[in-house]
């Protein structure tokens, strides 16, 4: 919402005032109901979704499989606090512990933010006193609260809520040299993503993450990774890391989890957790019985559908197919987590303009659309998308 249209709302009746805080834009659809890759609005217009909530539904809109472990689960038990165990939750930290690798503990939480969260604050107890700095890569995007937006490197979302926490530093993205020059005895630890979603879909490379990782062993510091966009087969591997051939100390878990049910997790090798002690952390409802059925659905799915093989499969699909739209410069990514770069710097009218042709993306930067399909995407749907992304463009 803009200026204007806030002022409006703000002086409109009870009836006519927009119920919810302007933290976003005017909404351009109301959608009522999804399935697959597809969605519909109140006036039963169907539109491709080429972004998944977010890269939040992986496995697709009202996915049976999910939809029937959360109706199954909330008839059973819904809540009771993490005094007490469920039988769901160790299930789901175990599938993950495997995929990441093992040998590791999860602490579970409902966003993105509370994963990177628990991640900080993880690496100021194993850090120690004065210990405390987390140093992340300009462009980055780790969340919305007041440590998570200080740890995300964009100064400009930072200037509204200054003062921030301190115990953040910043520096280039894919930088050896700079990240190294920024270890001073202060830091615990360093926090990447594998892909830059938010900084324009830039991915990372083996010789960074392999610097990154001997760097962190050299001072005995937390190599972190945020995994949160990018984790459970979004890139074509389980997880971002994974194309690299390193092991982080920790990893944060959120978007597809849960397949659109809030759930997250922070996982660490069991060293670094047992810094935390009863007491340090904690969260109503994270790890509770509802969300952790939908995240044991997702991930029994996602394994028997070879999700990351289809991330791979499909994403290769695409990404030829949109390097050959006339007005597409460049295409990058990994796997199914995809951005066109746009000839001239009109993403946004784009975005818009496939909207109004029923074609759901969204432009990342002033000259680059992201793509992030459900895995399940077929061929029909990458043709049907490109053919009205062609359109637009031509």
């Amino acid at each position: 919402m803009n200026a204007e249209s806030h002022a409006a709302a703000m002086s409109a009746s009870d009836d006519e005032r927009c119920p919810f805080m302007p933290t976003y834009g005017p909404p351009a659809v109301t959608f009522v109901r999804g399935r697959g890759t597809e969605l519909w609005d109140t006036e039963g217009r169907r539109y491709l979704d080429f972004l998944s909530g977010l890269a939040v539904v992986s496995l697709g809109h009202a996915h049976p499989a999910v939809a029937q472990a959360v109706a199954e689960q909330a008839a059973t038990l819904v809540h009771v606090s993490n005094l007490y165990a469920n039988v769901v939750a160790p299930d789901v930290a175990r599938t993950l512990d495997r995929l990441v690798g093992g040998g590791g503990q999860i602490f579970f939480a409902n966003s993105g933010a509370e994963a990177n969260e628990c991640a900080i604050k993880l690496a100021r107890r194993y850090g120690g006193r004065g210990r405390h700095v987390v140093v992340s890569a300009y462009g980055s995007f780790h969340g919305r609260t007041l440590a998570t937006l200080h740890a995300t490197g964009q100064p400009a979302k930072h200037e509204a809520f200054q003062p921030l926490p301190e115990g953040f530093r910043h520096v280039a993205w894919h930088d050896l040299d700079a990240l190294e020059a920024s270890l001073d005895p202060t830091v615990a630890a360093v926090l990447l993503e594998s892909v830059q979603g938010e900084g324009g879909v830039q991915p990372a490379d083996t010789e960074y993450f392999a610097g990154v990782r001997r760097l962190c062993d050299e001072r005995g510091i937390l190599f972190m990774v945020d995994e949160v966009q990018t984790g459970l087969a979004r890139t074509g591997e389980w997880f971002g890391f994974q194309h690299f051939d390193v092991r982080p100390d920790v990893v944060t878990i959120a978007k597809a989890l849960g397949n659109g049910v809030p759930i997250s997790a922070c996982w660490a090798r069991a060293e670094v957790a047992a810094a935390f002690r009863p007491g340090d952390h904690a969260t109503t409802y994270g790890g509770g019985p509802l969300a952790t059925a939908a995240a044991r659905a997702v991930l029994a799915t996602m394994e028997s559908i070879d999700a990351p093989g289809l991330a791979r499969r499909q994403g290769a699909r695409l990404t030829d197919a949109l390097a050959a739209i006339p007005g597409v410069t460049a295409v990058r990514g990994m796997g199914l987590l995809i951005a066109a770069e746009l000839e001239a710097g009109e993403a946004p009218a784009v975005a818009a303009a496939a909207l109004e042709r029923g074609l759901i993306v969204n432009a990342v930067t002033p000259t680059a659309l992201r793509l992030a399909p459900p895995l399940i995407v077929t061929d029909d749907e990458i043709d049907q998308a490109v053919t009205i992304l062609t359109e637009v463009l031509a």
